[in-house]
């Protein structure tokens, strides 16, 4: 369940999730929707804060995401390739 005492940052090609103590996850695409990198902090992982990430490139894009080679195992679970 996603807490939503965090702060969502759009800069060109990044969406960051922080709160006042840290950065809890980003992610760097382009405008193809193609997901160059995704980044969730460990204390945070499994709640879902990869799936709404790649939920607001979508948003943002237009576009159905893709990640981009190499893909890590947990990428490859997120995309649900394996």
């Amino acid at each position: 369940m996603l807490n939503h005492n965090y702060e969502i940052k759009y800069i060109d090609g990044v969406i960051t999730f922080k709160n006042k103590n840290t950065t809890i996850g980003f992610i760097r695409y382009n405008e193809s929707a193609q997901i160059e990198y995704i980044f969730v902090n460990p204390s945070f992982r499994r709640k879902g804060f990869a799936t709404k990430l790649i939920n607001l490139v979508e948003k943002k894009t237009g576009k159905k995401s893709v990640p981009l080679e190499p893909i890590s195992p947990l990428g490859s679970k997120l995309f649900n390739l394996s």
